[in-house]
């Protein structure tokens, strides 16, 4: 795995223990992806347990694939890394926002973000 510009984020600091968050049926949490510097919304993911504290211990994103049923660090196969620069928890503890530096595209598709098929414009 590559580690080039991650930075391991402070675990023992961490705010809010995995116990401490509201998970869904599956035991997972969704997680907002939006780049750092411009504010732009990336992606939507889950992540599980061991991806919370690995994401932590690393500075990378790591998901959980529901449909996969797996782990996934964003970036292993494609080199499309997240470093993250901020993780946050909105008020009911139940979704994550994640600010990270963006390498490449975010989307599997090879778009910079995944919301790029519009439904409605004013």
């Amino acid at each position: 795995m590559k580690y080039e510009n991650a930075k391991r984020l402070p675990t023992q600091a961490a705010a809010l223990t995995w116990e401490e968050l509201k998970k869904d049926s599956q035991g997972l949490v969704p997680v907002i992806i939006q780049d750092a510097e411009n504010g732009e919304v990336l992606m939507m993911a889950y992540m599980n347990e061991q991806a919370y504290k690995d994401t932590l211990q690393t500075g990378l994103m790591h998901y959980y694939s529901r449909s996969r049923r797996e782990q996934w660090l964003k970036g292993e196969t494609s080199g499309h890394y997240q470093y993250v620069k901020s993780l946050t928890a909105d008020c009911d503890r139940d979704t994550l926002l994640a600010k990270i530096d963006q390498v490449g595209a975010a989307c599997h598709t090879g778009s910079r973000s995944c919301f790029f098929q519009k439904i409605v414009e004013q």
